[in-house]
């Protein structure tokens, strides 16, 4: 929809010479037509005033930004990390940690003997997390610590394990509902348990329905002796997880790792093993129900219990996703003594290089994917493909008066931020190779934080190549986006976006359906959030869309609830088989047309009628 104010002229008492006054007289001098401003897109302009707008100009001239970065964040309305707070080693005795964020917790609980220390909704229901534990309960001896509902509900969310528990002596760590239904989490657990001796660490409900994160493990447990970890529902129903392992048990005696339920139903897991249990003695690995009923997702095994001695390691029920993922395995129990290693209903396209063939044992490998859904129908057991939100995708004929459809949550769920004034956007370094003055200005002192990877996954994203036919350049002012619009489809264009959320996640009814350019192929340039400090916009235009507006019904009562915004891409040959379209409807690249709605604070520019 063309969602618009009227007025061409400024609020009276407005300054004409703020960010947001530039703006809009850009706007007038490009633009061609007399159509109404979009409203929604002029209310993520820079808030700065005029004299705030000078100030932070001049301090990028001077690359000293980053000198003032709080009062930047705060004046600019952008994503910034709150610097960490001072160490809390003063504590002692029990504690209960409830409401607490952005701690840093630095030599807590060391020697400590008994006792226990509660995390519950700690740094739940927030929008960007930092938390440091670092020589958390070192040297203790029968101390547990318990996390239960941490940083639940939050959007970016960025913690760091490191030295947690490191020669300590019995006692329990113990995570539930850790980091449930969050959008970006990036937790690393580094020398985790190191040298520890007969400690229990359980992972219950462990970033489960999570969206797009990162979980490192280096050198977990190394040189322990007797630890027993449980990973149980970890990273269930998630989306895009990547999770790794290095020298994780390295060297470790009698260890015993289980993981249950590890990444079932998920969406493209991505999961690396690396010299896991490496030189180990005596150790048990399961893994029950591993990656299980999910779509595609990648699994690396490098070197996992090399060297290893008497290791018995179980995979019940490994991989059988629906959509083949791939599993590499290299240097699997390669150099070990006395290992077991038993596959039992082991899923499909996997790659065995220089594992030990002795002592290893493959039971009812599957060997593709539709006998996969066959055995598990076989067994009477549910089969549940990997589900796509209902309506996320669907077919142009859908696109009709009377159609009942199911609407996905088009919520926006990204941080809110605002754009930068060009002036400003200009000034500030945004490539690869200079990436680490980026670093420096936003305070992304370490390499493996969540703001790092911010950072460096939305650079490296808006210097992808274009996939072929596509036009792409991310903006980060409405003025880079007004002169990217306008040099793909001219002057005499428009901003379309879906009106508000009503209707989300539920059925709707199709009333007045029109299309876009008469319902002619058409071009058009749409534009999709990055998560960046400050608000940056990948726009690209494809070829063959088509784009239309409708007005949505409430089924039961046929009142108008919304005015949606749909875009139809007629050519799908160059999208991956494993596209979530392909999932949810069926087919494959090239062979049907698949649409979809325009999300809140989503866009796209086309012809004006």
């Amino acid at each position: 929809m063309q969602v618009g104010a009227a007025a061409d002229d400024f609020p009276a008492g407005a300054n004409p010479f703020t960010p947001k006054g530039y703006v809009m007289r850009y706007w007038r001098k490009q633009i061609s037509n007399d159509l109404p401003k979009p409203e929604f897109l002029f209310k993520k302009a820079s808030p700065l005033s005029a004299a705030q707008y000078a100030a932070f100009s001049k301090l990028a001239d001077q690359n000293s930004l980053s000198t003032q970065l709080p009062d930047f964040c705060s004046k600019a309305n952008l994503l910034c990390f709150p610097d960490l707070a001072a160490s809390l080693e003063k504590h002692s005795g029990n504690v209960n940690f409830a409401s607490y964020m952005d701690k840093n917790f630095t030599n807590y609980g060391t020697n400590r003997v008994g006792g226990a220390d509660a995390f519950r909704s700690y740094s739940e229901n927030d929008n960007v997390i930092v938390d440091t534990f670092r020589r958390y309960s070192r040297d203790s001896t029968g101390h547990d610590d318990k996390f239960t509902a941490y940083a639940s509900d939050s959007n970016v969310v960025d913690q760091s394990f490191n030295t947690y528990g490191t020669t300590a002596t019995g006692g329990k760590g113990q995570f539930t509902n850790y980091n449930d239904q969050v959008n970006v989490p990036n937790l690393q657990f580094t020398s985790y348990s190191d040298s520890s001796n007969g400690r229990d660490q359980s992972f219950t409900q462990y970033t489960n329905d999570a969206n797009a994160g990162d979980e490192k493990f280096s050198s977990y447990g190394k040189n322990g002796n007797g630890a027993a970890n449980e990973f149980t529902s970890y990273g269930k129903d998630s989306n895009v997880i990547g999770s790794t392992f290095n020298n994780y048990g390295e060297s470790g005696n009698g260890a015993n790792d289980t993981f249950t339920s590890y990444g079932t139903n998920t969406n493209v897991p991505e999961n690396t093993f690396k010299t896991y249990g490496s030189q180990g003695n005596a150790a048990t690995e399961t893994f029950k129900n591993y990656r299980d009923q999910s779509n595609v997702g990648d699994d690396g095994f490098e070197s996992y219990g090399k060297g290893s001695n008497a290791a018995k390691v179980g995979f019940v029920n490994y991989g059988q996703s629906f959509n083949e993922g791939t599993d590499k395995f290299s240097g699997y129990g390669k150099d070990s003594s006395g290992a077991a290693v038993d596959f039992k209903i082991y899923g499909v396209n996997n790659t065995f290089k220089e594992y030990s063939k002795q002592g290893t044992t493959f039971s009812r490998y599957i060997n593709s994917s539709s006998a996969v859904e066959a055995s598990l129908v076989g067994s009477g057991k549910k089969v549940n493909k990997w589900v796509v939100e209902p309506g996320k995708f669907f077919r142009e004929s859908m696109l009709k008066s009377g159609s009942i459809m199911p609407m996905p949550d088009i919520r926006d769920k990204m941080p809110e931020r605002s754009f930068l004034p060009r002036v400003i956007v200009s000034k500030l370094p945004f490539s690869t190779s200079k990436l680490g003055e980026l670093k420096k200005i936003f305070h992304a002192v370490d390499d493996s934080s969540s703001m790092t990877k911010m950072l460096t996954d939305s650079v490296k994203e808006c210097e992808r190549a274009p996939s072929a036919g596509e036009t792409k350049r991310c903006v980060a002012s409405i003025e880079d986006m007004i002169d990217f619009a306008t040099t793909v489809l001219g002057r005499n264009v428009a901003v379309r976006t879906t009106e508000n959320t009503r209707g989300s996640n539920g059925n709707i009814m199709l009333g007045k359906v029109k299309g876009i350019n008469g319902g002619k192929v058409t071009k058009s340039v749409s534009c999709h959030q990055s998560l960046f400090p400050y608000l940056l916009y990948y726009c690209h235009s494809v070829p063959k869309v088509r784009v239309y507006e409708a007005d949505l019904l409430d089924p039961k009562s046929g009142s108008e609830i919304n005015r949606g915004v749909a875009i139809c891409h007629l050519d799908t040959s160059s999208w991956s088989s494993g596209h979530g379209a392909f999932v949810s409807l069926g087919s494959g690249p090239g062979k049907i047309e698949v649409c979809h709605w325009i999300f809140e604070n989503d866009l796209t520019w086309a012809v004006a009628d």
